[in-house]
Parts: structure tokens; C-alpha cells; sequence
């Protein structure tokens, strides 16, 4: 039963009172809705009802409603409701928003603002639907997929919840920038855009071998061959700078690779503003004696300031005729 404007000696019928009941304790039949609607002011006192599989909307006006009036909302639809402020100021400390058998009452504090209490509330209801969902808040609250496997939960402002899945960050780790390795071939091979995103770089070089016999292999950074390189041995003396680049290998069987391994590592490859340093150590058949292995080591400094983007590596006379080199970037 709608709102009522009793006068004194008024007499009510049995079907008038049992309404009356009815609505004032939020019973009785509802006026049912199928698409969006705004509240009048005869819909004081009465329940509305919306059904519909789309989303709608019950707007609230100002002006309709006087302070302590109140109107019944339900959902029976599977299209969310949303009560939406027109000219009336609409609070909540729920949610606006109606899903399927949720509903609420909308209370007038005055002719121009509402309160509505949502019977569900915040957290009341879960989104959840999958394992390993988690519940998250974007505008609203709502649901976060699990991630792929080993994957971490990343802040990430640029989604719409602030969050996403993600491969975690490697820290102490390395990771094999030219991917499969590069095969050497050829008078020189170089290895070209490094990332400046790792702390330092670590080169293996596996079953390299030169054409000729008893010949180094050099080292090149930027492909620069300027007078930039400074090679020293185990005795701890440099020598002059020069433009051979960095010895990485005395000799070498030319026909047996079993034992021909070598590293060198770069220390902070990526900064601007000093030269770098570089160390390497090498495991090497003997050319004169194949059944002999050579162990040697050494360190070079490459003297500019740039960040080394590029590594090329060389036998000092001839062509390469097999090795394969790997560059990882250290974290």
C-alpha cells in the first residue's frame, strides 16, 4: 500500500489495513519492473520489484519524497540493478548495485537525500569462482585469476585492479642473453644489442677452435679497435694499451675442442662513467702435446666510459672452425 494521508474519523477497510501491515513491515505485493525506472513519489511506502536479464537502473530524484519515507528494492532479475543518483544525493555503505536476490531499503533523510542499506554487504558475497582466485578491488570489488605456475603477484598500476600476475624478478640469477648461443664462424663473431639491465656479464666459450694452430683469441667491445685495451697476465702487470684487444688464449690444437673451454666475466658493463674490467680463465688443449690440457687465466681493462652493448670475438690470424658462445647477464 502506497504512502497514506490519514484524516481524523477516516475508517479503513480489512484489505486496507492487512496492505498497511503488509508494507509497513516491507511485505506485501511489489510493483514489479522490467526495465530501467525512475521512482515517483506514489512508490512511497511500496516495494519494487525488478526483473530483467540486462542490466537497469531505479533513478532517485529530488523533490519526490519527504524525510522518513522509504521504498523497498529487490532483484529478482539476473541483470544486475543499480540504484542511481538523479538529482537526490544517494549514500551507502554497501553497494549500489543490486546482483540477482539481493535487494535493500532506500531511506529519505530529506526530500532530497537517501540512504540506501544494501541486506548484502561488502564482503557478504564473493566473487571467487575458480581455485587460486583471489578477491581484489579495481572500482569495485571483484576477482583476480590465478596466475601461471611460479608466476608472483605484481604491482602493476597500469591494470584496472593494481595488480597482476607475473614471472618473479630474477636477483643473483643469469639469464643466456643470445638465446640458444652463437656458433663461431667465420673471421669474427659478434654478439650485439646487450641489454644494460644486468649488473655484469659472464661469456663462455665451448669447444672454440681456430684454424691455425697456437693462435689467441681476442676479445672486442663496440667493435672498437682502438688503442682502448689493456691485457695483463697471473704476475699482475699490465701492458701497454693497444689495439689487439684482449688475449683470451695462448694456443690451441686446431683439431681437438675436448678440453677448449674459456670464461671471462665483465664487471658492471652497463655504467657510464668508469672503464671496465674484465677477467678470464681458460682450459685449452695443448698444441704441442695433444695429450696435455692448458690452464691459464688473465684480466684486461677495456678503457671507455660506455656501456659495452656489443661483444666481438676473433682468432688472431684465420677463421673460426667450431665453438659456440654464450653470454649471460648476471643479476
Amino acid at each position: 500500500m502506497a504512502k497514506q494521508t490519514f484524516t481524523t474519523g477516516q475508517v479503513l477497510t480489512a484489505a486496507q489495513l492487512t496492505s498497511l501491515q503488509q508494507t509497513a513491515m516491507s511485505g506485501g505485493a511489489a510493483s514489479a519492473k522490467t526495465a530501467n525506472y525512475t521512482l515517483v513519489a506514489a512508490d512511497a511506502g511500496t516495494a519494487i520489484s525488478m526483473t530483467s536479464t540486462s542490466a537497469t537502473t531505479i533513478t532517485v530524484n529530488t523533490g519526490l519524497f519527504a524525510a522518513g519515507d522509504t521504498v523497498f528494492i529487490q532483484n529478482l532479475g539476473s541483470g544486475n540493478c543499480t540504484i542511481t543518483a538523479g538529482s537526490a544525493t544517494v549514500d551507502t555503505a554497501g553497494s549500489l548495485i543490486l546482483p540477482q536476490y539481493d535487494a535493500g531499503i532506500l531511506y529519505f533523510v530529506s526530500a532530497s537525500s537517501a540512504v540506501f542499506y544494501d541486506y548484502i554487504q561488502v564482503g557478504a558475497t564473493s566473487p571467487l569462482t575458480t581455485k587460486g582466485d583471489i578477491y581484489v578491488y579495481g572500482s569495485s570489488d571483484t576477482r583476480l585469476p590465478v596466475g601461471s605456475n611460479d608466476h608472483v603477484l605484481t604491482a602493476d598500476s597500469s591494470t584496472a585492479t593494481g595488480l597482476k600476475w607475473a614471472a618473479a624478478a630474477s636477483s643473483g640469477g643469469m639469464t643466456l642473453i643470445n638465446t640458444g648461443g652463437t656458433t663461431l664462424t667465420g673471421a669474427s663473431v659478434t654478439i650485439s644489442s646487450i641489454p644494460a639491465t644486468y649488473q655484469h656479464l659472464q661469456v663462455i666459450l665451448r669447444n672454440a677452435l681456430p684454424a691455425t694452430d697456437n693462435t689467441a683469441f681476442k676479445v672486442r667491445f663496440n667493435s672498437d679497435s682502438a688503442t682502448n685495451y689493456r691485457s695483463g697476465g697471473y704476475d699482475g702487470v699490465f701492458g701497454a694499451m693497444n689495439a689487439a684487444q684482449g688475449n683470451l688464449q695462448g694456443e690451441s690444437d686446431n683439431t681437438v675442442s675436448t678440453f677448449n673451454l674459456t670464461q671471462f666475466y665483465v664487471w658492471d658493463y652497463a655504467n657510464t662513467t668508469t672503464a671496465k674490467f674484465y677477467y678470464f680463465q681458460q682450459m685449452t688443449t695443448n698444441a704441442t702435446t695433444t695429450a696435455n690440457v692448458n690452464l691459464e687465466s688473465g684480466y684486461g681493462v677495456y678503457n671507455q666510459t660506455g656501456a659495452i652493448s656489443a661483444i666481438t670475438l676473433f682468432p688472431t690470424t684465420g677463421n673460426w672452425t667450431s665453438g659456440t658462445a654464450f653470454v649471460y647477464g648476471v643479476k
